[in-house]
């Protein structure tokens, strides 16, 4: 399987963790010579409730019996789809009433883009240095690394990029801009997270030149840092929100946020002003339904800060001079990229999954299901400390 894994799939870089995976359950993965892996990744967020969970299983295989695609997006009525939608609203603020369903988080972004333009009849976008939105033309356009985009230019016309937590740089907002695009806590960057009322600031500042606000949940997003969603921890309130990953349990699904009113406008001049074939899948959207219905009923929420504090307790090493983030989107940061590397390889060997963030080569990110058990902490907490140790032993 590795040969024709090379051979014939196309990589995303030059040297993947290339594990054969044979099953996984709750927070563990397999591989095909029966080594078991706690997984502290949760497939990069996406898997909220670990892998394989049996309420999601059952929605899906539920569903299934009923009926997959059926008609484009938008056209027919079908009760996940509803559901889904309905459910979102619910735990959103009260301005976010109108959900239109994707199949990926950075789709959301290309949808949430589209959308600022047509409400503002302007095409200004400002987003951050070091931000990641998704890797479409549109949303590479508003990431904010150029290491990535080189390559791929020309890209589209009309972003600017502020410092992230510079109120010094919220000038560079005005009655040209349609939206300013941030991440909530950066991601890629870092797993930075919003200081001094900034997000606020943006908001205020944006209201001001009637710009929009939207911010990208894709990681932050229900319940990963504590609250339903990220911006609910900072007192500010977007125009349009982004989601994705854990919003399906581990099953492709994204989703842009905003008003009623705003949404009205993709409807008509022109019609047909946004579409997929595929989004809101029903399989998928009732995969969504279950999983956020149980890390509701099941109180994650405040689990995910109950579950930062073990891990903060446990990794306590003098390698490991930092650790960002919130809720259970942490990221311990080393002192250089190669002995990140190392270590992250090291706990590979020693059945701990981590995994490394875009654009901070000294962070190994920790992103766990959020269902992970105390014991499960504990246990990748020791794998992490341990393989610290093994890696400082084999350099001298």
């Amino acid at each position: 399987m590795k040969s024709d894994f090379f051979k014939f799939q196309a990589q995303t870089s030059p040297h993947p963790l290339a594990l054969e995976i044979s099953h996984a359950e709750g927070a563990y993965i397999f591989d095909t010579d029966g080594n078991k892996y706690l997984d502290f990744v949760a497939g990069v967020s996406a898997n909220s409730l670990g892998h394989n969970h049996p309420k999601v299983t059952e929605a899906i295989k539920h569903q299934l019996d009923k009926y997959t695609h059926v008609m484009v997006y938008g056209e027919f009525i079908q009760q996940p789809q509803v559901d889904l939608c309905k459910l979102l609203v619910k735990n959103s603020p009260e301005n976010l009433n109108s959900v239109y369903i994707t199949n990926s988080g950075t789709e959301a972004t290309e949808g949430a883009i589209k959308l600022a333009k047509r409400v503002t009849n302007r095409f200004e976008i400002i987003s951050a240095k070091n931000s990641y939105h998704g890797n479409t033309m549109g949303a590479m356009s508003v990431s904010g690394v150029e290491k990535q985009h080189s390559a791929f230019r020309p890209l589209i016309p009309g972003t600017k990029f502020i410092n992230f937590n510079s109120n010094a740089d919220l000038q560079k907002i005005t009655k040209k801009t349609a939206a300013v695009i941030l991440e909530t806590i950066q991601g890629g960057a870092g797993f930075i997270v919003p200081k001094d009322n900034y997000l606020h600031n943006v908001k205020k500042r944006c209201k001001e030149v009637g710009a929009l606000l939207i911010l990208d949940e894709i990681q932050t997003g229900i319940g990963r840092t504590g609250t339903f969603w990220g911006f609910e921890n900072y007192n500010v309130s977007p125009d349009i929100v982004i989601t994705g990953k854990g919003l399906g349990g581990g099953m492709p699904i994204g989703a842009f946020i905003a008003s009623n009113k705003m949404m009205q406008l993709l409807q008509d001049n022109p019609k047909l002003g946004h579409i997929s074939t595929f989004a809101g899948h029903p399989v998928i959207a009732a995969a969504g339904v279950a999983t956020v219905t149980e890390i509701i009923n099941k109180n994650l929420l405040s689990e995910s800060l109950r579950k930062e504090k073990l891990i903060r307790r446990y990794l306590n090493h003098s390698k490991i001079i930092e650790i960002r983030g919130k809720g259970l989107m942490l990221a311990a940061i080393t002192k250089s990229p190669g002995l990140a590397a190392k270590i992250i390889h090291q706990c590979l060997h020693n059945g701990l999954i981590l995994f490394f963030l875009l654009f901070e080569g000294r962070a190994m990110r920790i992103t766990p299901p959020l269902t992970i058990s105390d014991e499960e902490i504990k246990k990748g907490c020791d794998i992490i400390l341990k393989s610290i140790n093994e890696v400082i032993s084999q350099s001298n």
